[in-house]
């Protein structure tokens, strides 16, 4: 298992921006990974992912405000986050994935402890 260490999480006004980082103990150079979020009473969901060739999807809602981007050399994934909305505020999670046949699936890493986005209005 890799280890991910989410951090950047801080208390913004909207139109703002900051940046979230995805440390991991190991390497994930290689590997695809997904930025998600859980609002409270909500599931986690998808905001980002970067597969293992660089590719970038993005959820609807972030799509032109968010970007993920990953740096091999520091095995860490980043979440830029500009203008920012009230709707944006969650707990912010990253997660290896695979994929296998088209889709892509969570891999048995555990969940971090997340870093809080708030965003005022």
């Amino acid at each position: 298992q890799v280890q991910l260490v989410e951090s950047g999480g801080v208390l913004v006004q909207a139109g703002g921006s900051l940046r979230l980082s995805c440390a991991a103990s190991g390497s994930i150079r290689y590997s695809a990974t997904g930025w998600y979020r859980q609002a409270p009473g909500k599931q986690h969901e998808l905001v980002a992912r970067i597969s293992s060739g660089g590719v970038t999807n993005y959820a609807d809602s972030v799509k032109g405000r968010f970007t993920i981007s990953r740096d091999g050399a520091k095995n860490t994934v980043y979440l830029q986050m500009n203008s920012v909305k009230p709707e944006d505020t969650a707990v912010y999670y990253c997660h290896r994935l695979t994929y296998t046949s088209g889709t892509y699936y969570l891999t048995q890493d555990s969940w971090g402890q997340g870093t809080q986005v708030t965003v005022s209005s």
